[in-house]
């Protein structure tokens, strides 16, 4: 298993070669008036946003009364997954905006409780949606390279995420299994921001609280990016590079009518792409 400075350095040599690659692909003459152009014919843009997102994962879950630990590092997740699916698709006229993001991974992992060998299993799926609405923006001088005002905006944004969760705990040594599936909706309040360092480097962020005690007992998601302004295929894009941290706290009971608890947190780096169209 690689340890986790191998892991860092080998997503650095990523990076460096994707940056590579897309200086290539750039076209060496960029027309800056095309997007202009393009936002005068339709006023609203789309923003397709696919990442890939590694986080480790730390956490407690009780099921059918037996109490285990979820951790995992980056790299034993990136050992133990079985499927996984990320991105983020955005709709907006530069004043409000709408957004739905979705990320689904299976893991799975091995623990001790009480002398014996426990084997966990997680499904998780969610999807978050919501709105958002630029409520402040300050001009910092200057054009991006996609010729638009450099500016800090604030963005406050509310919006509900769904999860489905599906969790396994194997008991070997006794025979015993039990599984439960379930899902859950919470409402959340947030803010984004973003601000143009330069014509071609930005720093943007986005955090957000929600549960209230609905039906989760708290949840909490916040993330961080560096983005670096390019043409793709003749697309505006931008490409970024993140840390991303996801916090649940859901409670209810299970068949047996005990106590299903699932008190986990994911967190980790971010490689994506925002391609505008």
């Amino acid at each position: 298993m690689s340890t986790p400075s191998t892991a860092i350095a080998s997503l650095a040599k990523t990076i460096a070669s994707a940056f590579t690659l897309l200086s290539v692909l750039q076209p060496a003459h960029a027309s800056e008036t095309s997007l202009d152009s393009n936002a005068e014919k339709s006023q609203w843009l789309v923003l397709v946003s696919p990442f890939a997102w590694a986080p480790s994962m730390k956490g407690h879950v009780e099921l059918g009364g037996v109490h285990t630990k979820a951790d995992l590092s980056a790299n034993e997740i990136l050992h133990n997954l079985d499927s996984v699916f990320m991105g983020n698709i955005e709709v907006t006229n530069r004043t409000v905006g709408f957004f739905i993001d979705g990320v689904h991974a299976k893991t799975s992992q091995s623990d001790r409780a009480f002398g014996r060998k426990v084997g966990l299993e997680i499904t998780q799926t969610t999807f978050a949606a919501g709105a958002y609405y630029r409520a402040y923006q300050y001009e910092l001088g200057g054009n991006t390279v996609f010729n638009e005002p450099r500016t800090w905006r604030l963005e406050p944004m509310l919006g509900v995420r769904w999860t489905k969760l599906s969790t396994s705990v194997d008991v070997a040594s006794l025979g015993f299994s039990t599984h439960k599936k379930t899902h859950w909706t919470d409402p959340f309040v947030g803010l984004r921001s973003q601000i143009d360092l330069n014509d071609r480097w930005t720093l943007s962020g986005a955090v957000d609280t929600g549960g209230f005690d609905t039906s989760s007992k708290k949840t909490y998601n916040g993330q961080a990016y560096l983005g670096y302004r390019l043409y793709l295929l003749e697309n505006p894009t931008i490409i970024r590079f993140g840390y991303r941290v996801l916090a649940q706290d859901y409670r209810t009971k299970d068949f047996t009518g005990k106590t299903f608890k699932y008190d986990v947190t994911q967190r980790g780096p971010v490689l994506g792409v925002s391609m505008r169209f």
